[in-house]
């Protein structure tokens, strides 16, 4: 793999995640329009936590869609519950996934997204395999992942990835890259599919947008 793992966030650092300067950070409001989440569509919110992202993706999925909202520590989807029934959102759909299961049903994600937490999976071929099943046709996977490029991005290195690194794990996996949005102060985010049988061969040079 040619990185070490980072360790999973415990959950006693989750304010961290709705820490006051996060939107300045990293433009979170950017990176949902970059989605282009429609009503009605299947999410997962792989590696939730405390429910950041989880409740916009809600909002913008409405009452006919679904948000999976996937961790690995159930104290994590604690707050998640108590954030969700605040805001009285009924389409997440709480699961306390494992290190080698995200538990999400086969066929049913229009979209699965991992803020930061791809580096963080310890078993990341088996968790590729999971994401991979769970998609439907045309479904997607999208990577938010701090700039290892970039040593102006002030984030522990452990926690970083290159693009370099991103393909060289996900393309032998059966994923695709076939969008890179490159706006964000601080993360990349790549967007893949996974390869089916008469897809383009890999090396193709993915669509690039603002």
């Amino acid at each position: 793999m040619g990185r070490e793992i980072a360790q999973t966030m415990h959950y006693t650092g989750a304010p961290w995640l709705v820490r006051e300067s996060r939107q300045r950070e990293e433009d979170c409001r950017q990176l949902l329009e970059a989605l282009e989440i429609r009503p009605g569509q299947t999410i997962c919110d792989l590696g939730c936590g405390n429910g950041f992202y989880t409740v916009e993706l809600a909002r913008r999925v409405g009452p006919e869609g679904i948000v999976y909202a996937v961790d690995i520590q159930p104290e994590m989807l604690r707050m998640l519950a108590r954030l969700a029934a605040e805001q009285g959102l009924g389409n997440i759909r709480p699961i306390l996934g494992t290190v080698i299961d995200p538990r999400v049903p086969p066929d049913t994600c229009d979209l699965v997204l991992c803020v930061d937490v791809y580096h963080e999976f310890s078993h990341p071929e088996q968790m590729l395999a999971r994401i991979r099943a769970s998609l439907s046709a045309g479904g997607r996977l999208v990577l938010a992942e701090f700039r290892g490029e970039d040593p102006a991005v002030p984030i522990k290195p452990l926690h970083k990835m290159t693009k370099a690194q991103i393909r060289s794990e996900l393309e032998p996996a059966g994923f695709a890259v076939v969008r890179e949005f490159d706006q964000l102060p601080w993360q990349h985010l790549v967007f893949l599919e996974a390869e089916r049988e008469g897809d383009s061969p890999k090396g193709e040079p993915p669509t690039s947008r603002p």
